[in-house]
């Protein structure tokens, strides 16, 4: 078995009682570290456990005095692909949001470009002052068009959670923008 083993191409697995050990010691720190870099905790569990099950499958390869500073390596990089997916995806959302504020400004205005392009950056600036995590709720259900149940499973946080946070972000828009918006 052992060579068996040996001519595989992968990396050796890290063994269960080893891997319990190494998250023990460094999963706390590991989450801290990693909520400083995404700013956001349930994000920061995520890529923990990413980084984890990784060190499991391939941490046997790795020796005792590097898993940490290994560890924290794969967590960083998954931290910052994950931030730029987010980033990438954000451009999209707020690209397709332009789209379809300037359809239904030109429906409202007519050939009225002043007053659109006025009334859009107005918009995108009240956007950008709601918390991150609203401003979240917000691009996933009007820009992505997912119900609260998709949102809520997609976040990992409850229904109530999802639909409150909606609820605010609206309340503040309004109170930024006016009543008339």
């Amino acid at each position: 078995m052992a060579d068996k083993n040996s001519t595989t191409d992968g990396p050796d697995p890290l063994p269960t009682q080893q891997w319990e050990r190494e998250y023990r010691l460094h999963a706390e720190p590991l989450v801290r570290f990693l909520t400083g870099v995404l700013k956001d905790a349930s994000l920061a569990q995520d890529v923990t456990q990413t980084a984890f099950t990784r060190l499991l499958e391939q941490g046997g390869s790795v020796s005792q005095e590097s898993r940490k500073a290994w560890l924290f390596q794969v967590a960083y990089r998954e931290a910052l692909a994950l931030r730029r997916s987010q980033e990438t995806g954000r451009r999209a959302q707020e690209q397709a949001f332009w789209i379809a504020e300037l359809r239904k400004s030109e429906s409202v205005h007519g050939s009225k470009p002043l007053v659109r392009d006025e009334e859009i950056e107005r918009i995108r600036i009240a956007l950008q002052e709601l918390p991150p995590k609203q401003r979240q709720i917000v691009q996933l259900r009007i820009y992505q068009e997912k119900t609260f149940a998709e949102i809520a499973t997609e976040l990992g946080i409850p229904l109530g959670t999802a639909l409150a946070r909606m609820r605010n972000a609206l309340k503040r828009l309004r109170s930024i923008l006016g009543p008339h918006e």
